[in-house]
């Protein structure tokens, strides 16, 4: 991969995923700290196509998994990425990576996104797909603006609730909403290993090229602002949604919590907990399938090669059962 680069041009520019990878800039106006955009990035499928994939990543991330962009070209599908304002290539100098006090200030660039895949470039079905923290975001704004083409959802480990003791997760988040209410920039200090990214990483134990800048081994910092819009809107999750289409959920089938590099480490969930997982999937639509899927990391479609080729058939079997594809599409 090419060193960071973000473009910055109204037009589209080659990506550093290299061609025919493609990166286009949404100018999403001005913030406290400046400039603020986000990145669309986008692979079109071999044959012309109204099929379409929009994938969100997940916290202190980008978009990188070009083997799950491949598995739906491979279908037909064009692919689109939208790496989020202060994340990867849309992160600018002087910015707080990740930053933002209500997730539903990323409804811009969704919104930007959706209209650009499917008025300006012609999709009429499209999958939105999300990982993590991606999970919690898109889901939230779906439920909210109901767009228009939208065939389903994938959702990779979706955050859907704070993992921890039953006290963190009540008397901790009153503490941080009122944090968050007056310091929304208090960092919130956490202990991080490293572990989980260099299991991922080529050059230390892993399979995947990634930019560590853009994906750094010991995380993004936590701010009180940040996890106060994050707790909210587990809470609208709780109350229960209504994306408007059919959901698939995926996850590992056991979580663990490893202090040294060992098998745990590339068989199990490490980040989130996947009986949360579990719990509040039906509350995201109507029609939910979920599916464990057995020895996953949390980035389901970043785990060793057997596993993940298993959450491909779990996908493609609720893609032939659940997503309706019209003859013309």
């Amino acid at each position: 991969m090419t060193s960071p680069s973000a473009p910055d041009a109204d037009h589209v520019l080659p990506d550093v995923l290299g061609e025919p990878w493609t990166a286009e800039t949404l100018h999403l106006g001005h913030d406290d700290e400046g400039p603020v955009v986000a990145t669309l990035v986008h692979h079109a499928a071999a044959e012309p196509t109204r099929r379409a994939v929009l994938y969100v990543h997940g916290f202190s991330d980008y978009f990188f998994q070009v083997d799950f962009a491949r598995w739906w070209l491979d279908r037909g599908y064009d692919f689109y990425a939208l790496d989020l304002r202060k994340y990867g290539r849309s992160l600018r100098d002087g910015q707080t990576p990740a930053f933002v006090t209500d997730l539903d200030q990323y409804g811009e660039e969704l919104a930007e996104a959706w209209e650009r895949i499917t008025v300006r470039d012609g999709h009429t079905h499209v999958i939105g797909a999300a990982h993590s923290t991606g999970g919690l975001v898109l889901p939230l704004w779906l439920d909210a603006a109901r767009p228009a083409g939208l065939a389903g959802v994938v959702l990779n480990s979706p955050w859907l609730d704070m993992q921890g003791s039953v006290l963190l997760r009540t008397v901790g988040t009153v503490a941080i909403d009122r944090l968050g209410a007056h310091r929304p920039r208090f960092e919130i200090k956490r202990a991080v290993d490293g572990f989980y990214t260099q299991a991922l990483h080529r050059d230390h134990q892993g399979e995947w090229d990634f930019d560590l800048s853009w994906k750094p081994a010991e995380s993004m910092k936590v701010y009180a602002g940040w996890l106060r819009a994050v707790r909210r809107g587990h809470a609208r999750v709780h109350r229960g949604l209504d994306v408007g289409a059919p959901v698939l959920v995926l996850s590992s089938d056991r979580s663990s919590h490893p202090t040294s590099f060992d098998d745990d480490l590339v068989s199990t969930d490490v980040v989130l907990d996947v009986e949360q997982i579990r719990r509040w999937s039906t509350s995201l639509s109507r029609h939910v399938t979920y599916a464990a899927v057995p020895g996953a990391i949390h980035d389901v479609v970043l785990s060793r090669e057997p596993v993940r080729h298993a959450a491909y058939a779990e996908i493609e079997r609720w893609l032939d059962t659940y997503v309706a594809v019209d003859a013309g599409v």
